[in-house]
């Protein structure tokens, strides 16, 4: 995530992070931040990143990006937001997670309906078309009526 908010930063763009005071007095805070939102534990934090955001998109990484994705997945499932999640499928890194999701389905663990609420791609501008092509979503923080 450093290089990625360095990326950002470089340019003149604006990052803000989002992080628990318990990750920050260890010293895992990026203070160049444009703004940095210190939270009392995990479940602030990712309340406060929905709230924050617009739309999601997950990178390559490991168990704390397959948490955040899987929350903000279910989160979207259960109607809480509607805002669009997508994956950056780079070198087909997240191939083996959409067999599984596919085989979720066909097993109907997983309906087809809530598969269909994260979008994929390999290249960052077909996913952003993907996500901010007209849909059901709305924008809304906390949206408690299932979408037309």
């Amino acid at each position: 995530m450093g290089v990625m908010t360095n990326r950002i930063l470089e340019p003149g763009g604006e990052a803000i992070g989002v992080i628990p005071m318990s990750l920050k007095v260890r010293e895992v805070a990026h203070l160049g931040m444009t703004e940095l939102i210190v939270v009392p534990d995990m479940h602030s934090r990712k309340l406060t990143m929905v709230n924050l955001s617009d739309a999601f998109i997950c990178l390559p990484g490991g168990f704390g990006t397959l948490d955040e994705l899987f929350e903000t997945l279910t989160w979207s499932q259960l109607y809480l937001h509607r805002k669009p999640i997508g994956i950056l499928n780079v070198d087909g890194f997240f191939d083996p997670l959409l067999q599984m999701l596919s085989r979720m389905v066909q097993e109907n663990f997983l309906k087809a309906e809530a598969r269909a609420l994260l979008h994929t791609h390999e290249e960052i501008p077909a996913l952003f078309e993907k996500l901010y092509s007209p849909s059901k979503y709305n924008s809304q923080k906390w949206d408690t009526e299932p979408a037309d």
